[in-house]
């Protein structure tokens, strides 16, 4: 996203904790006379006296529109200041992209260089593994003024009240990151948020530039694993002389053909207390080593058990319990035409086709989804997965009228049902685990 020193909006009125409780009931108090409005440079919330109630509200209205401009695209020369006749201040460019808008791949990169420069030495930025980089969600209000700008033509009914009036906000606040890392050296848990003060798309030739504003070391966890952390015990298990000797036992001496599924031990007894970063694989093995959508998981290899240290990346326990026969290949194992591989594809399966011959019935721009008469953004977080944002129903001549700030599943439990070892262990919880 622009810079927010840069990239600014136009007039809008922010909101103070009294949120939108009857915002789909009355348009807000009108704006007071130019004279007395304060001009703010931030999103803070102040009080502005002097408005006038007997004034005409539409005249109102109409002159708080004039101060919300549509989307403007991005030019080159920096943003400078303007007054208007009235003294109030405007920003001569609109703010293009919505505070809820995911973090671009300009944005990442800018706030993992910038945690990793925060390093007080070459050791400790070299052992820092980044988990997860995910938007700072702004404050409610913020959201609510970006979305009566964000839809022409200007929605009043989208403004909070205050108490004392409104308030004229000149730019956006700037974005920030949140990032959790894992320090390999230490076995800490960080926890960052950076400020995107300025960061440009590369192609521009722009600023990258970024500020840590708060970190902190969280005790007694382990955040998950990463993608490299997952082929690092692969490896580490498939070169373990006892673990292919026990593969060996079962037919199998073809490591390509092994899969090593680090699985995150849970929290069952203090053996597994968080201090310690530890990984129980399950395998599985595949038939075909050519076959490039093998369906490996359809042959689990059953009785081994395997206890890896992930800081240090060594087997610390391992153990061939009892020697399980693995299942025998099935032609149709990939349920997929051409990969049954001397199975019998089915052929009672009549066509299926889901066409829209004039086209799809929703819209489409960046996260911003509209459907009928209804609309929202959508985003993701590592944890939650889908997230659904500022869902509004266009109502007529009302407009549009905000029914959920925020929806989203926080979680889902998969409980195996096996009591059996391995599988009581296993806690697929995705990322909450």
């Amino acid at each position: 996203m622009a810079s927010t020193q840069e990239k600014a909006t136009h007039c809008c009125i922010p909101k103070t904790n009294d949120d939108i409780k009857n915002n789909n009931k009355a348009p807000p108090p009108p704006p007071p006379p130019a004279s007395s409005t304060k001009v703010l440079q931030n999103w803070s919330v102040a009080l502005v006296s002097g408005s006038n109630p007997s004034e005409d509200t539409i005249s109102k209205r109409a002159s708080m529109a004039t101060l919300i401009r549509p989307v403007e695209p991005i030019s080159d020369p920096p943003a400078t200041n303007t007054t208007t006749s009235k003294g109030i201040s405007i920003m001569p460019r609109a703010q293009t992209s919505h505070p809820l808008d995911p973090l671009s791949a300009a944005e990442i990169s800018v706030a993992v260089a910038t945690v990793r420069a925060a390093g007080k030495t070459p050791e400790v930025r070299d052992s820092m593994r980044f988990i997860e980089v995910a938007l700072v969600e702004p404050e409610k209000h913020v959201v609510a003024l970006a979305d009566a700008y964000f839809f022409p033509p200007f929605q009043p009914s989208l403004l909070p009240r205050t108490k004392g009036g409104p308030v004229i906000p000149s730019k956006l606040p700037p974005r920030q990151a949140r990032l959790v890392v894992y320090n390999k050296r230490s076995n800490e848990t960080s926890i960052w948020i950076v400020e995107l003060s300025e960061v440009h798309a590369a192609t521009r030739g722009g600023h990258h530039r970024g500020k840590a504003i708060s970190s902190k070391v969280v005790p007694d966890v382990q955040p998950p694993m990463d993608a490299m952390e997952y082929a690092e015990c692969e490896a580490v298990v498939k070169d373990f002389p006892p673990f292919r000797e026990a593969m060996k036992k079962r037919g199998i001496e073809d490591m390509d053909l092994v899969m090593v599924d680090p699985w995150c031990v849970g929290y069952h007894s203090d053996a597994d207390a968080p201090t310690r970063r530890l990984a129980k694989p399950l395998i599985f093995c595949r038939t075909e080593s050519d076959c490039p959508i093998e369906n490996g998981y359809a042959r689990p290899v059953e009785g081994i058990h395997v206890l890896v240290d992930m800081q240090n990346m060594v087997v610390i326990e391992f153990e061939d319990r009892k020697l399980v026969p693995l299942p025998p290949a099935d032609p149709l194992r990939n349920y997929t035409a051409g990969e049954t591989r001397g199975g019998v594809d089915r052929s009672d399966v009549k066509p299926l086709q889901i066409i829209q011959p004039e086209g799809p019935s929703f819209r489409v721009s960046g996260n911003f989804v509209e459907w009928q008469k209804w609309n929202f953004r959508i985003g993701f977080t590592p944890r939650e997965g889908l997230v659904i944002y500022s869902v509004a129903y266009v109502d007529g001549s009302r407009g549009r009228r905000p029914i959920a700030h925020r929806l989203s599943f926080v979680e889902m439990v998969v409980p195996y049902g096996d009591p059996n070892e391995p599988h009581y262990r296993k806690n697929a919880f995705d990322a909450g685990e």
